[in-house]
């Protein structure tokens, strides 16, 4: 429901990590002379005051375009809360009758730790607005991290609602990102860290529960080792055939003392290979006429021609 996407236009103590960051945009605008007045930085000047062409705090992109891209890039991955947009107005009022509604409407947002497509997260797309309901100034519930936020629009289908303009545009005033400055804080202050625990110090930035724990913990805060022979990213593996059924380092797999017989490597999860047998594999098969037992060493199947024994090894 769109009440789930959208946050009520209220103080949040998260700063805009957003302010002077580095942006692109797919198109700019086409005219050499003031196009560095209508760059893609405008949206992140921190300048709302005049959201009009004429008063250059508003980035515009080329006219007559189909596809419309403009990326920010925040350098770390950081905790996102919520993203609000001002579009151009032109400073007149917002409605039906302003024709930049109609380049507003269909709008997505997108969050990705890299610039490839397959990483992107989508946070917003507009299929529930038309030119009557449609805000000039949006708030976006985005709680996730991100290195990449893209806005995108495009008119790239054959129809679309009557409602939209004929050609997409980015005309994004400025482009807020609330959230915290460093990746390994949460709270509404930013001011609380992340669990120790926690992969790559990460964790969500209202509850503090982490995404991901580093080898050896689990839980929502990575609070608890793993348990009983398990081992690993999120305790998923487990232990391999330590000697007397011990557990084994809840990190790495490695088993202390040993492995059981028919076993080996530091996770004892390598069976013997066929030849040999016992303690760490060191014993070498008899004349089997096929592989022996991997812990006795005995020949299961009978010996090869001239030999005899248990363990195929008389002549």
């Amino acid at each position: 429901m769109l009440s789930l996407l959208m946050l009520p236009l209220i103080v949040f103590g998260y700063e805009n990590i957003a302010l002077n960051k580095f942006t692109w945009q797919l198109n700019p605008y086409e005219n050499e002379e003031i196009a560095d007045y209508l760059n893609s930085s405008k949206a992140v000047d921190g300048l709302k005051t005049n959201l009009s062409f004429s008063g250059y705090q508003c980035t515009i992109s080329a006219s007559m375009k189909y596809m419309a891209i403009w990326r920010l890039y925040l350098r770390d991955i950081l905790g996102i809360h919520h993203i609000t947009i001002h579009y151009r107005t032109d400073n007149m009022e917002w409605g039906p009758n302003n024709e930049n509604v109609g380049k507003f409407l269909g709008f997505s947002v997108y969050v990705s730790n890299l610039t490839l497509l397959e990483d992107r997260v989508l946070c917003f797309h507009d299929f529930h607005f038309d030119k009557y309901t449609i805000p000039a100034v949006i708030t976006l519930n985005c709680t996730m991290h991100g290195r990449y936020i893209e806005f995108q629009n495009n008119r790239t289908r054959s129809s679309f609602p009557a409602d939209y303009s004929r050609y997409a545009s980015n005309d994004l005033c400025e482009f807020e990102v609330y959230g915290c400055s460093s990746p390994s804080v949460y709270g509404e202050n930013c001011s609380n860290p992340c669990p120790a625990q926690c992969k790559h110090h990460r964790c969500h930035i209202e509850t503090g529960h982490c995404f991901g724990c580093n080898d050896g913990y689990r839980g929502l805060r990575c609070e608890h080792h793993c348990a009983t022979n398990k081992y690993g990213t999120d305790c998923a593996e487990d232990c391999g055939h330590c000697v007397n059924g011990r557990i084994c380092n809840p990190f790495n797999g490695f088993c202390y003392a040993g492995c059981e017989i028919g076993y080996y490597g530091s996770q004892c999860k390598k069976e013997c290979i066929n030849g040999s047998y016992g303690k760490n594999c060191n014993n070498t098969c008899g004349h089997c006429h096929r592989a022996c037992n991997k812990i006795t060493g005995e020949c299961p199947h009978g010996c090869e021609p001239g030999y005899e024994g248990v363990f195929c090894n008389k002549i």
